[in-house]
């Protein structure tokens, strides 16, 4: 059976797409052109004008990657990869006038690997469900998209956050065609996990991409990741030698090289900067300042965002970790001593009362189990709950606590990082995913129940529980129970207070 095909008139020239499933879908659409050779390490530039009818039917390339342990733990390695990766699928119900929401799918990774052309963020099942456009992309990755350049960049020429730049550029298409494509160019919601999300926690500061979204959905990332331009410096330097080397020795190197060099620094990096090697940075152009302090200050003054985190974020990255297993209580405190909870005098008091705060609060005595609460927490959840009370003072904000536990590896995932990606895409039956999800009854109504809220939320601003506020802190829980409660797990949130 041949598939049915449809065409698309861009700025730039005709696609061909295809029709499946009733929906108008259109992949590997450039929005950008090219960024390898002397075009590395510059903003994107406006996708380059083609002849003739250019085919839509396969996704583009990802971007260069080394991918990870985790990733590939949980089947999400990327395939074919190209440095020049700028391309984006969409998927909507018809051509047509209607004004339906839009959604802009930023993928994780740790701004180092993913990719939004994977099978996990199909878009038919929300397109279809809630009568919207759905656009996911690829943007650059790690050294390629983040390693800034301020010494080796002329006077005013952008020096940094590449990949945030490739994310704007792809919502400045997505402005330019959202009404051909049959949404509403006013309705834009862009939505993202980890550091997709960490991303949308930069956009809201980026005065370049003001009024390219209306709405923001963050999962399990916040406004915190994002270097001083110190930072950035301190990578560059760990990347190639300083400032000794010239951009055009570096635009020279071979994509393998790069990739050979960053793998060096993100082994490296731990011990020069906080955060991931590679992530935005606020480098006085792209991000004037750090992200949650204009945040605070009103830069996405009057934008509604949903946010929220996975009760056991840090199960995921503590599976290689081999010294967590059979930890003792004493073990536990030298961790926190090494890594403090925050700023403090007594690192081995404060780990101590960290200790007795989450023991009394998780109802267990586990030194992993705890480790894993604090490290959840501090890496995820308060960053996520301090966007809540920033962005709460300047427009509607919600709330969630995703609780939905792995059967993966006999339990020991619990409700870990990303966990909540196939509910949200509705992708629960991919092989992949249904491993580590499970695909019960259940399983398929919390999807749905998580489908209609994200889609609520793009539609009209509300996902359907009560807003946050900083007094009754009102959050949705979604697991095999769904509920709105006050404030949860308030005494490990109260812990940080002053500390993060």
């Amino acid at each position: 059976m041949v598939a049915e095909r449809c065409s698309f008139e861009t700025r730039s020239g005709v696609l061909q797409g295809r029709i499946e499933d009733g929906l108008v879908v259109l992949r590997g659409v450039p929005f950008a052109a090219p960024t390898s050779g002397a075009r590395r390490w510059t903003p994107p530039e406006r996708e380059r004008p083609w002849t003739g009818v250019r085919d839509a039917s396969a996704s583009g390339p990802t971007a260069p990657q080394r991918g990870s342990a985790v990733m590939r733990m949980v089947g999400l390695e990327a395939g074919v990869q190209d440095e020049d990766c700028l391309t984006l699928q969409v998927w909507t119900p018809a051509l047509d006038g209607a004004r339906r929401p839009v959604l802009v799918w930023l993928h994780g990774g740790a701004f180092t690997s993913g990719a939004g052309s994977l099978p996990l963020f199909d878009g038919r099942v929300l397109a279809s469900r809630g009568d919207a456009v759905v656009v996911t992309l690829n943007y650059r990755l790690g050294a390629l998209g983040f390693l800034s350049h301020f010494d080796r960049t002329e006077p005013g020429a952008v020096a940094a956050n590449y990949g945030l730049l490739d994310q704007i550029a792809a919502l400045e298409w997505v402005r330019d065609h959202a009404a051909g494509l049959g949404g509403d160019p006013a309705n834009v919601t862009v939505f993202g996990e980890s550091a997709g999300a960490m991303s949308i926690g930069a956009l809201l500061a980026a005065p370049r991409a003001r009024g390219l979204f209306a709405k923001a959905i963050l999962q399990s990332g916040a406004a915190h990741n994002v270097s001083p331009r110190a930072g950035g410096e301190r990578i560059a330097a760990l990347f190639g030698g300083g400032a000794a080397t010239t951009l055009a020795e570096l635009r020279a190197l071979d994509v393998a090289d790069v990739l050979a060099a960053q793998g060096r620094v993100v082994d490296e990096a731990w011990r020069h900067v906080e955060g991931l090697a590679f992530q935005p940075i606020a480098d006085g152009d792209v991000l004037p300042r750090m992200a949650l302090d204009a945040v605070a200050d009103g830069a996405a003054h009057g934008v509604p965002i949903l946010v929220g985190t996975n009760l056991d974020e840090w199960r995921l990255f503590a599976l290689p970790d081999a010294k967590l297993r059979g930890m003792d209580e004493a073990g536990l405190v030298r961790r926190l001593v090494r890594v403090p909870p925050g700023p403090t005098d007594d690192p081995d008091a404060l780990a101590r009362l960290a200790i007795e705060t989450y023991r009394a609060g998780r109802a267990t005595s586990d030194p992993a189990a705890l480790w894993i609460a604090m490290q959840s927490d501090r890496a995820f959840r308060i960053p996520a709950l301090r966007l809540a009370e920033h962005q709460a003072r300047h427009a509607q904000v919600f709330v969630y606590l995703f609780d939905w536990p792995s059967p993966a590896f006999g339990g020991l995932l619990g409700s870990c990082h990303g966990l909540e990606l196939p509910f949200v895409f509705g992708t629960l039956e991919d092989p992949r995913a249904a491993q580590l999800v499970g695909t019960d009854d259940a399983a398929r109504e919390l999807a749905r129940a998580m489908q209609d809220a994200w889609l609520a939320f793009a539609r009209g601003g509300d996902p359907g529980w009560p807003a946050y506020d900083p007094v009754a802190r009102t959050t949705q829980r979604f697991g095999r129970t769904r509920r709105v409660e006050r404030d949860p797990l308030g005494a490990e949130r109260a812990f940080w207070d002053g500390r993060l």
